[in-house]
């Protein structure tokens, strides 16, 4: 990640108003400010989106930062109910190279920690679905945005909270990007309780789709009927 000292929010403004302003404002830009840029353009920084309130109290998403956030990932990545399905038990190396591909990358993916009341208690991947491949399996549209979801404390799954997140995250992604205009997701299809999390979270099924790993249930959840749903 990042130096922590510079925020998504300044370069996300900074990467609006163009290299003229760069030059005449004497700002320098180094290659460790260049995943900030890529962010802010491809995914108009989660970091700045803000929280929602919601019935189980007020949602935010946070980018990780490894240093920080790696040994709590790891467990969870090591819970037999979500090793399951993502695969990366093991070692904090296996974690740690899942998160640096997303965050070596060019920002079509950034992972989050999820917190509710200040308590952090899920990680994310807010990604770009017409960018990723994906979109290889379904007629893409540009902008649509991808989420990928676990619940880290296992006392907080099986009461409908994955539902209340979902709804959150999909209100976050229509509220920030207004470029978007259908959320997608590709959850197992045997994760049973995902899949129908996302129904009941107003997403509706289009189809099953093969991907690397896994068959999928393609999910989507359009911005023209989020106030119907």
């Amino acid at each position: 990640m990042p130096p922590a000292e510079t925020t998504t929010s300044t370069f996300t403004g900074l990467a609006r108003q163009g290299t003229a302003r760069h030059e005449t404002t004497g700002h320098r830009f180094t290659v460790g400010l260049l995943p900030l840029l890529a962010e802010a353009d491809l995914l108009d920084s989660p970091a700045g989106w803000g929280s929602l309130p919601t019935p189980a109290g007020a949602f935010r998403l946070e980018p990780v930062r490894p240093g920080r956030d790696l040994p709590l990932l790891t467990r969870w990545m090591n819970d037999p109910d979500v090793a399951a399905y993502w695969e990366l038990a093991g070692a904090s190396a296996v974690t740690a190279a899942h998160l640096r591909a997303q965050l070596d990358g060019d920002g079509r993916s950034i992972p989050c920690l999820g917190l509710l009341d200040g308590t952090t208690m899920s990680y994310w991947e807010i990604y770009r679905a017409d960018l990723d491949p994906v979109s290889r399996h379904y007629p893409a549209r540009p902008h649509d945005t991808g989420i990928h979801l676990l619940i880290g404390d296992g006392t907080n799954r099986g009461r409908g909270l994955g539902t209340t997140l979902l709804r959150a995250v999909t209100e976050l992604v229509f509220d920030n990007r207004p470029r978007c205009t259908r959320v997608i997701a590709e959850p197992d299809i045997r994760n049973t309780p995902s899949v129908s999390a996302f129904l009941a979270a107003g997403f509706r099924y289009a189809t099953e789709i093969e991907l690397p790993g896994k068959r999928a249930a393609l999910m989507i959840r359009d911005r023209s009927l989020r106030n119907l749903l």
